[in-house]
């Protein structure tokens, strides 16, 4: 590669224009760290430092394209002015709700690694569902018609969320016997479960 170190950057954009396709690596060497400076100011939603370092240099690489010596600016100007809107626009992309989708995706591999720490399971079919409906309810009639008719209702009452007393004093029964029913319940519906 040429030493191109004497020459300004608006007769090296002349050279490159005249076809000396070296030139371009060498201001894109040249300002790598403007892009890199800019970056550190700036964060990407979704994306990390490298995504804007690439988005500056993209920026950077237009700037060396469409430089005009002409103008009343300088390259190093120009080139600061490309980098800073690619950046930012960059930046404003991501942070806009229609990317919300997108930045905040995860992976089907990480999903199926980390089931637990999603709070994933997977899906009964239709068939295993209607089955589990049908067990449970006939469950349910084997042990509604194992309970004796006190049973019965210090279960409805203690479903419905009411304590030991509050059933006791809706039955007019001592809480004792409350509580024993609420035992022998536990123990039924335990021998169910077993089978």
């Amino acid at each position: 590669m040429k030493n191109y170190n004497g020459y300004s950057d608006e007769e090296l954009i002349g050279m490159l224009r005249r076809g000396e396709a070296e030139v371009a690596d060498y201001l894109l060497n040249k300002y790598k760290p403007l892009v890199r400076r800019k970056a550190r100011a700036l964060y990407l939603a979704g994306g990390d430092q490298e995504d804007l370092l690439q988005e500056g240099m993209l920026g950077l690489f237009k700037a060396v394209q469409e430089y005009q010596p002409d103008k009343a600016a300088s390259f190093q100007t120009f080139a600061g002015i490309c980098v800073s809107r690619q950046m930012y626009s960059a930046v404003a992309s991501a942070s806009r709700q229609k990317h919300l989708p997108l930045n905040s995706s995860i992976s089907l591999n990480e999903l199926e690694e980390n089931q637990e720490e999603y709070n994933l399971r997977t899906v009964d079919s239709p068939e295993s569902i209607f089955l589990d409906q049908e067990a449970a309810e006939m469950l349910e009639k084997k042990i509604w018609g194992s309970l004796s008719p006190f049973e019965q209702n210090v279960l409805e009452l203690y479903l419905k969320g009411l304590d030991y007393l509050q059933i006791a004093g809706s039955l007019q029964r001592p809480a004792k016997s409350v509580d024993n029913a609420l035992q022998r319940i536990r123990g039924k519906v335990s021998q169910f479960l077993k089978k």
